[in-house]
């Protein structure tokens, strides 16, 4: 059973409080070593993720169950966060795990903490590394822009047959004052390496007009 530095002590002693602080520093450290690398971040960021640990830390002991300050303290975190720069959805993460184990340190839980900071570390360095959660190979998004004059509803099917696993056709949007169609796909190719071939078989097709054939951009990253 994990036991608390804390526990059995009538008030906070500089000793317990000096035991906390040193551990939310070296884990907070770990944590933003473990961040860093697994690819690009920003110094502040790497900061914050040290820092943050002992700031929680310092507000659980302050408050020590006191209901009143509690509230208070709630409010101050309420305004902190609405005034912060929206982040990736691994920067929020990454806070929230700082915040989790300042709270662990604040009420004691040394050892919890240090636990709970190597499994979520290894279970963060082993997602990253693997392909959990990559998208399918070949998946593009394909933006083509063809005359008025042709029948986009399958101009295309042909080629969509001969190149791609999947087709779906997203979005269709007038442009040029009417005078020619936007189309935007989803597909996926059957070969990473045929995407040139695909994209000059549909340029004979719609009179080499703009074609744009990207990887998707994940928006939802960002909470």
């Amino acid at each position: 059973m994990f036991t608390s530095v804390l526990a059995g002590t009538s008030g906070l002693t500089i000793t317990g409080a000096g035991t906390c602080t040193v551990a939310s520093i070296i884990l907070g450290l770990i944590i933003a070593f473990v961040y860093m690398g697994q690819g690009k971040y920003s110094k502040n960021f790497a900061i914050t993720l040290v820092t943050l640990p002992v700031l929680v830390q310092i507000v659980i002991m302050m408050v020590n169950g006191n209901l009143g300050t509690s509230v208070a303290i709630l409010g101050a975190f309420s305004l902190v966060r609405f005034r912060s720069v929206p982040g990736t959805s691994k920067e929020i993460c990454c806070v929230f795990f700082a915040m989790a184990i300042g709270l662990a340190t604040g009420m004691g839980y040394i050892t919890f903490a240090f636990m709970t900071t190597i499994v979520i570390n290894l279970l963060f360095i082993v997602l990253t590394k693997t392909s959990f959660g990559e998208m399918k190979s070949g998946l593009r998004y394909l933006k083509v822009t063809i005359p008025e004059t042709l029948d986009y509803t399958n101009v295309f099917d042909d080629l969509f047959d001969q190149y791609t696993k999947e087709v779906i056709l997203e979005k269709v949007k007038t442009t040029n004052l009417g005078s020619m169609f936007e189309l935007q796909y989803d597909v996926i190719l059957k070969d990473d390496k045929q995407e040139k071939a695909f994209i000059d078989a549909l340029r004979c097709r719609n009179g080499n007009l703009t074609i744009i054939c990207s990887r998707p951009q994940i928006e939802r990253e960002q909470l």
